[in-house]
C-alpha cells in the first residue's frame, strides 16, 4: 500500500460536511480507540431509518437525485445510499407484504454517531456507525448490533437491524467489517476497493469487528444520555443480528470470550464451519460449472438476462467438453442440491459468483491494488472494455451506489484474460486453480481461507440460525448445516430454522417470476429476533425450537401470513 491511512481518509473526506473529523480518540470499555468521530442529527425529512423517503419512496425505480451530480451534499448522499440499501436486501414490491405482513418503514428521529475502528495489526480501519433513536428505551438498555451483507457499505444493513431495533427504541450500531465503498481512485490506473485491496484479509475479523461496534454504541449512549451513564455490557442488552456475510460475522462475533453479547440471530450465513465448504471453493467451482448444470434443470426462475445466462451456459458445455447432465452430477456429487441449483440461475444470470471470486481471491490472499494473481483489476470502462479514468460524477456516487464488490456504481471488473470464444473462462479457471491447484499463490490463498473456521459460539448463549434450503449463493449444505450440528456437537444452545422456497436475495423478490416463486427470508429473521428478545425479557418464554418451515410461494397474489406459516 503506498498510503496506508487512505480509507481513513477517504472516510473522513466522505462524511466531512456531517460534522468537523476530531482526531482526539476516546476509550471504551473495552478500550478500544475510536477516531474521526461524528455527530449527526437526523429528524423531520430526513430521519434514521429511510431519510424520509418512505415505502413510497424507497420503492420509487430511479435513486433519490443529486441536485449537483459532481457535488452531491452529504444528506443527498446519504439519502440515496439508504435508498440503495434497502432495495438491495428487502422485498419492497407491492405483493411482498413489506410494512403491511412483516417489517416497518417508519420514520424515526434520532442522532448518528459514526466513526472509524481498526483492529491490531490491521492496515486498514473499518467503519462504524450507531443510530440512537429520540424514543430510546431508557428503561429497558437495548443495542443491536450488526455488520453490512455482502460487501456492502455502512447502512447495509438498514433493513435487517435498524428496520427491527429502532422502532422498540433500541440503539443500533453497524459495522462494514473492512468491506464497503470507500472506493479510491488511480485514475486511469484503475479504482482501490478496500475489500479486496486491504491486505488485511477482514473475513478473519469479522467478530472482532462486531464486537468493537458494540464498544462503539456503549460509548456513544453515554455521550447521548450522560445523565444515564455509564453505559456498560453488563447493564445494556446487547442482541446481534446479520444476514449473509453479516449472518457470519454475528456467528464469528457469538465466540468470543466474555458475557457481552445476550443472544444472536444469523439468518443465511457465510460461514466456514467443519464438515462444510469454504465460499471460494464451491462458489469458484459454481462459476465455471453451474451455467453449463443448469441446462439440465427444467422450468429454471427467469430474470431480464436469462437468454445471455443461457447462452454462457451453452458456450461452457462446449469449452469444458462436457454435457448439462455431466455437470449437473458433478455439482450434485459435491452437495449440490437441485433446489439451490435452480435458484442458482439468479446467480449466473449476473455474473455474480465471478464478482464474488475475484475480490475473494485477493482479499484471501492479502494481494494489494492492481496485484491480483489472475491479473483482474477494476476501474471505469469505455464502450469497447478499454479502461479509463472515472468521470467527476461517477466518483461521487461510488459512496452510496456502490455494493463495495465491483462491478456496480461504475467500476467493472477488468479481465485481462479474456478470449473467444468463452470470454470469461480463462479467468475462471485462474480463479479456480487458487483453490485447487499448485504454487505460490494457491498456497496464499488457500492460507486465508484457513483463517477463517469458525468455533462453537460461547456455552450458554442463545443462537438462532434461519437458512432458506432453495439457497443457491451460500447453499445451507456448506454453511449453516456443518455450522449448528458443529454447534450442537459441542453442546451449544443453538436453533435452526430451515425455510423451504427461500432463495438467497430478498431484494431480487421483485422480478415477478421469482417473487410468485420464493418467499422472503427477512419475516423468518423478524420473528426470531422477536422470540430471543420475548426470551430475554421473561426466560418462561420459549426460544424458537428447531423447525423445517413448510411454506407456499405466493404466485401472483399478495404475500400472506398462510404463505409464510412462520412459526
Amino acid at each position: 500500500m503506498r498510503e496506508r491511512a487512505k480509507w481513513g481518509a477517504a472516510l473522513c473526506v466522505a462524511m466531512a460536511g456531517l460534522a468537523g473529523c476530531a482526531s482526539t480518540p476516546r476509550a471504551t470499555e473495552a478500550t478500544t480507540m475510536f477516531t474521526a468521530t461524528q455527530t449527526t442529527e437526523h429528524r423531520g425529512s430526513d430521519d434514521l431509518l429511510t431519510a424520509g423517503l418512505g415505502i413510497d419512496g424507497l420503492r420509487a425505480m430511479a435513486a433519490p437525485a443529486f441536485a449537483d451530480p459532481a457535488h452531491p451534499t452529504d444528506a443527498e448522499r446519504r439519502r440515496r445510499a439508504l435508498w440503495n440499501n434497502w432495495r438491495g436486501i428487502a422485498d419492497l414490491g407491492p405483493l411482498g407484504g413489506y410494512g403491511i405482513l412483516y417489517g416497518t418503514t417508519q420514520a424515526v428521529p434520532g442522532r448518528e454517531f459514526s466513526a472509524q475502528a481498526r483492529i491490531d495489526g490491521a492496515h486498514q480501519p473499518h467503519r462504524v456507525l450507531v443510530q440512537v433513536p429520540d424514543g430510546f428505551d431508557a428503561t429497558k438498555r437495548c443495542v443491536v448490533v450488526t455488520a453490512s451483507s455482502g460487501s456492502r457499505g455502512i447502512y447495509g444493513s438498514i433493513a435487517v437491524a435498524g428496520a427491527w431495533g429502532l422502532p422498540k427504541g433500541c440503539a443500533v450500531a453497524y459495522t462494514d467489517k473492512g468491506a464497503g465503498t470507500d472506493y479510491v481512485d488511480h485514475g486511469a490506473d484503475g479504482v482501490e476497493v478496500k475489500h479486496a485491496h486491504s491486505q488485511d484479509n477482514p473475513e478473519a475479523d469479522w467478530g472482532r469487528h462486531v464486537k468493537q461496534a458494540a464498544e462503539f454504541a456503549l460509548q456513544s449512549l453515554t455521550q447521548a444520555f450522560p445523565d444515564q451513564a455509564p453505559f456498560r455490557f453488563d447493564n445494556t442488552r446487547v442482541i446481534a443480528v446479520g444476514i449473509s456475510n453479516g449472518g457470519g460475522a454475528v456467528l464469528r462475533a457469538a465466540e468470543l470470550d466474555g458475557d457481552w453479547l445476550d443472544a444472536v440471530v444469523a439468518g443465511e450465513p457465510s460461514i466456514d464451519a467443519a464438515g462444510g465448504r469454504a465460499l471460494y471453493d464451491y462458489t469458484t467451482q459454481a462459476a465455471l460449472l453451474m451455467p453449463c448444470a443448469l441446462l439440465d434443470l427444467e422450468s429454471l426462475p427467469q430474470s431480464p438476462l436469462s437468454a445471455a445466462g443461457k447462452a454462457v451456459g451453452t458456450l461452457r458445455c462446449t469449452s469444458l467438453g462436457i454435457t448439462p447432465k455431466d455437470a449437473r452430477a458433478t455439482l450434485q456429487a459435491s452437495g449440490w442440491t437441485d433446489a439451490a441449483m435452480r435458484a442458482a440461475a439468479l446467480s449466473v444470470d449476473f455474473d455474480l459468483y465471478r464478482a464474488v471470486a475475484v475480490t475473494y481471491a485477493s482479499a484471501y490472499g492479502r494481494y494489494g491494488f492492481n496485484a491480483h494473481p489472475c491479473g483482474f483489476r477494476f476501474g471505469a470502462q469505455n464502450p469497447d472494455f478499454t479502461p479509463r479514468a472515472a468521470t467527476d460524477v461517477e466518483r461521487a456516487a461510488w459512496w452510496s451506489d456502490g455494493s463495495g464488490i465491483p462491478p456496480g456504481a461504475g467500476v467493472n471488473i477488468v479481465d485481462t484474460k479474456v478470449a473467444a470464444p468463452d470470454f470469461t473462462l480463462p479467468g475462471l479457471q485462474c480463479l479456480r486453480a487458487l483453490w485447487d491447484g499448485q504454487g505460490a499463490d494457491a498456497d496464499r490463498v488457500r492460507a486465508g481461507v484457513a483463517q477463517l473456521r469458525a468455533n462453537a459460539p460461547r456455552a450458554g448463549l442463545p443462537v438462532v440460525v434461519v437458512h432458506g434450503l432453495d439457497d443457491g449463493l451460500i447453499p445451507p449444505a456448506f454453511s449453516s448445516a456443518p455450522y449448528v450440528a458443529m454447534a450442537k456437537a459441542a453442546g451449544r444452545d443453538v436453533r435452526y430454522w430451515q425455510i423451504r422456497n427461500a432463495q438467497h436475495f430478498d431484494g431480487f423478490l421483485a422480478l415477478p417470476d421469482y417473487g410468485s416463486r420464493y418467499v422472503p427470508l427477512l419475516p423468518y429473521v423478524y420473528a426470531a429476533l422477536d422470540q430471543v428478545n420475548a426470551h430475554l425479557d421473561d426466560a418462561a418464554k420459549p426460544l424458537p425450537v428447531d423447525a423445517v418451515i413448510e411454506t407456499k410461494p405466493r404466485g401472483a397474489t399478495p404475500l400472506s401470513a398462510e404463505h409464510l406459516a412462520i412459526p
